[in-house]
């Protein structure tokens, strides 16, 4: 069939993907095969696509349609997460747009809305990996917040209570005042922030005396309960069992000691705000200290701020400065950078509150999930993570599971009474009446009498089963799907979620089934721009995934993405990458354009450059196919795409169509060009994974294909053992070859027209080859030219061009005595470096070889100069 001038991706890419998906190419059952199971990192349902998405989504559709296509039953379950913090944000930003506050509806309101904002938005980001190419099972499209989904988080939650590795206590949590939720420690990012050092008086009770104390927080006088020194601070040792006056609160607190105060920082004293700092909290704890919580959910203090109730925590405290300045009562302040914590969520700046919460016991479930990455039962792709992995997992804290939202699962914990333990957890309302009954021994007791906790579940809560929920494996532990399909194969994702999700998924794997959930973690590097920064859409750094696509095709984009993306090393995003991709897909449609215009002959038989080419290109292809097969047991996603850019660009495009293309206007045999199109055929097979809409339309182009041998579901061909000496002769050939086609373009010299060439050597390995690609008329074999002569030298064999009679051999001869006298100078500073004691003795072998190498040709290049020299 023939084909157009210009590859059209956006013509290809609806075309091949509705294809795809019309004959179900991508839904997998269970069968006879081997599986092969990738669950996608489910993306927020408020989400679009960027180049994050785009990289990591890319990496795990290579590794899918690779499986696919080496007979593996290959399954990629797609799917979004409820992201309860960003989701109920959205919907509480849009219901304030309509007038409405989240504080004046009902929780079944809010979720009604919730849920559709969910289905008018939710699927947005599934539809744009589709234009990517993304091959993913979309009939098991799953979403954390669905029913049987929940029903899943629940079961764990009633099952980790019942085994007491759930509590409820009072804990000193990250608050979030925009949000108005707690989160977890790594969701709290640091930034430097510029502030104020406040040095505050705090009067000595029944003296005129004052202490010192500084803080960057005055607004938090109003929850000062002591101040404290250390014992070993010989300044304050007058003031041991002494009280203070907290400024303008006048309340009489002590001061206590601690070691952990800092004689250096400030004055050496600190004032202890037990609700309102983690280390103050600790500290109050150790000397059971009274616990003032000034602010409330806004983070604005409360009726403890006395005239200061209602205000915003930032505004006091420019306002309390100033008053202390005017009671005499601030001492001075300094500029002062600070890092601040901050919810990676909303930008808000954390409040540290202490706050009764649901926990899950850490140290019991992270003992196993640290061992099996540490004995690689986990592998880890770069290695270099098992070390984060390992000291986040031995400093592991108990999991602060509840946030105080309603969009997410709700906490199954009922409670009956008022008191500290008056509640049951049960899956449902029905079995939490029975326990509850049971528990009080009151049969009267009915589903009005209790209260479900007002609380959601962490949204990490649910995604740490998404390997296992996938597949119902909570619901029916023996169904077909979870003990075919699980454990899955590996996972592509981000090292910034380690410990938010792969650590969590990793122990909820052990827990419930016994087994890891996955073999290998593949973490993809950052995406940044030019100057390093990460892409983000705050800062406008970040290009449009669906442009990009619209651009350069969906193709030409993946292979720019990962032409730059080692495992584990951020991304340096470069729109040119981009570009390259899409002028290899021009390059690889143009070879195939070139084969498909030669006219075939019949009877013509394959000459012995065809043959020499023919044998050469089926040994490199099976060399490469054993060398992709190691990079993609390495995970190493780019250099495996380098090598297939390599065989078609260099070893097929560049030397092997060379070799085999007739004269203008000559026909070619069928025989070699059928050979040429079967190649042709295998390199789409490898290129598939990498760039399937091109691959799949010049495979459906070769000839009427079935949907039974689509290229989607072909089969990639199998390494066969390949002959070394033979690849290896022909890379000599190659640098002959590119040795006389360096004289024609140093000398200007036409490609068309023919040159002579003298050897040291007796043959030459595909001498027929050599000569038409080299465009030689011929070669004298152990033979030296007395003419004036262009020389160089592949390894041991000396070739000779006799220089043309048009050449200025003055000129030719000043510029050989000009290379001879670098050579010379370039030499001296090598066996200077050799004659040197320290440098040999202290140099690996390595260093050593390289150095007597360079000396080796450098004196054979000095021969051959002077030879030369001779003759001019």
């Amino acid at each position: 069939m023939q084909i157009s001038d210009k590859y059209n991706p956006q013509e290809t890419e609806q075309k091949w993907y509705s294809y795809w998906l019309e004959n179900n190419y991508f839904h997998s059952e269970p069968n006879e095969k081997p599986p092969y199971t990738i669950v996608i990192p489910p993306p927020n349902v408020t989400g679009i696509l960027h180049m994050g998405h785009m990289l990591n989504n890319t990496i795990q559709d290579v590794l899918v349609r690779r499986a696919r296509m080496q007979g593996f039953n290959a399954c990629w379950v797609p799917g979004t997460d409820h992201a309860s913090i960003a989701t109920e944000a959205k919907v509480v930003a849009k219901l304030k747009e309509e007038g409405i506050n989240k504080s004046d509806i009902s929780r079944e309101e809010f979720l009604k809305h919730a849920w559709e904002w969910t289905d008018k938005y939710g699927g947005t980001i599934l539809e744009q990996l589709k234009k990517l190419g993304a091959s993913c099972d979309w009939e098991r499209t799953r979403f954390t917040m669905e029913p049987k989904l929940s029903q899943q988080v629940i079961k764990s939650f009633v099952d980790l209570y019942n085994k007491d590795l759930v509590y409820r206590g009072y804990r000193m949590v990250n608050w979030d005042p925009e949000a108005k939720t707690n989160i977890s420690d790594e969701e709290v990012i640091f930034k430097e922030q510029k502030g104020k050092l406040y040095y505050l008086k705090y009067k000595i009770e029944g003296t005129e005396d004052f202490l010192s104390v500084a803080t960057t927080r005055p607004e938090t006088i109003f929850g000062d309960t002591a101040v404290c020194i250390n014992p070993n601070d010989e300044r304050y040792a007058h003031l041991k069992g002494k009280n203070v006056i907290v400024p303008i609160a006048n309340r009489v607190i002590p001061i206590i000691e601690d070691d952990y105060v800092d004689i250096e920082f400030g004055t050496g004293a600190l004032k202890i705000t037990p609700a309102h700092d983690t280390n103050d909290y600790e500290i109050g704890q150790r000397h059971n200290l009274q616990m003032i919580d000034s602010l409330d959910d806004d983070a604005n203090l409360n009726q403890h701020g006395l005239h200061y109730a209602g205000k915003n925590r930032f505004e006091v405290r420019k306002l309390i400065a100033k008053e202390l300045e005017e009671k005499g009562l601030l001492l001075k302040q300094e500029d002062y950078i600070n890092k601040v914590g901050t919810s990676e969520r909303t930008g808000a700046v954390i409040e540290p509150k202490i706050s009764q919460q649901w926990f899950l016991k850490m140290s019991e479930i992270a003992k196993p999930a640290l061992d099996v990455v540490m004995n690689d039962e986990v592998k880890f792709h770069p290695e270099k993570f098992k070390n984060t992995y390992k000291h986040w997992m031995e400093n592991i804290r108990d999991w602060n599971i509840s946030r105080q939202l309603w969009w997410g699962q709700q906490i199954p914990a009922y409670y009956y009474g008022s008191g500290e333990n008056d509640f049951v957890v049960a899956e449902n309302i029905e079995d939490a009446l029975a326990l509850a009954k049971q528990k009080t021994r009151n049969p009267e007791l009915e589903t009005r009498n209790l209260k479900q906790d007002e609380d959601a579940l962490d949204t990490w809560f649910s995604s740490w089963l998404w390997p296992i929920s996938v597949f119902d494996g909570m619901l029916d532990p023996e169904n077909k799907d979870i003990n075919y399909y699980y454990p899955t194969s590996d996972l592509v994702t981000g090292p910034d979620i380690i410990f938010f999700w792969v650590a969590r998924m990793i122990m909820a794997g052990l827990e419930y089934r016994k087994e890891v959930p996955f073999k290998n973690v593949y973490f993809t590097g950052i995406v940044r721009d030019k100057q390093r920064r990460k892409m983000s859409k705050s800062l406008g750094n970040s290009p449009d995934p669906i442009e990009l696509i619209d651009k350069y095709g969906a193709d030409g984009v993946r292979v720019g993405i990962l032409l730059s993306s080692a495992a584990g090393n951020d991304l340096l995003f470069d729109e040119d990458l981009m570009l390259q991709g899409r002028n290899f897909a021009t390059k690889i449609w143009n070879a195939y354009k070139l084969i498909q215009g030669w006219k075939k002959n019949e009877t013509l038989q394959p000459n012995s450059s065809d043959k020499q080419a023919i044998e050469w290109f089926g040994n490199q292809m099976d060399k490469t196919i054993t060398e992709i097969a190691d990079q993609f047991e390495k995970f190493r996603i780019s250099d495996a795409l380098h090598l297939v850019y390599k065989l078609i660009w260099d070893d097929f495009c560049s030397w092997y169509l060379e070799a085999i293309k007739p004269n203008f206007g000559e026909p070619i045999s069928a025989e070699v060009y059928h050979k040429s199109i079967e190649y042709f055929e295998e390199l789409m097979k490898l290129l598939h994974p990498f760039m399937p809409f091109l691959s799949e339309e010049l495979w459906q182009n070769i000839s009427a294909r079935t949907p039974e041998n689509a290229l989607v579901i072909s089969q990639q061909k199998k390494a066969d053992s390949f002959n070394s000496e033979l690849i290896k002769n022909f890379e000599t050939s190659k640098e002959l070859i590119s040795g006389v086609r360096n004289y024609r373009q140093s000398k200007g010299i036409s490609p068309r027209e023919e040159v002579e060439v003298f050897t040291n050597t007796d043959s030459f390995a595909n001498e027929e080859l050599v000569k038409k690609l080299a465009n030689i008329s011929e070669i004298h074999f152990a033979q030296k030219t007395d003419k004036p002569s262009f020389t160089f030298l592949v390894g041991a064999t000396e070739i000779s061009i006799p220089l043309s009679e048009n050449l200025d051999l003055a000129e030719e001869k000043s510029k050989t005595e000009e290379e001879l006298k670098y050579l010379k100078g370039f030499l001296i500073s090598v066996e200077k470096k050799l004659s040197n004691e320290k440098f040999m003795a202290g140099a690996p072998q390595q260093v050593v070889d390289n150095e007597l190498k360079k000396q080796k040709d450098a004196q054979e290049k000095i021969a051959l100069l002077e030879e030369k020299l001779k003759t001019l």
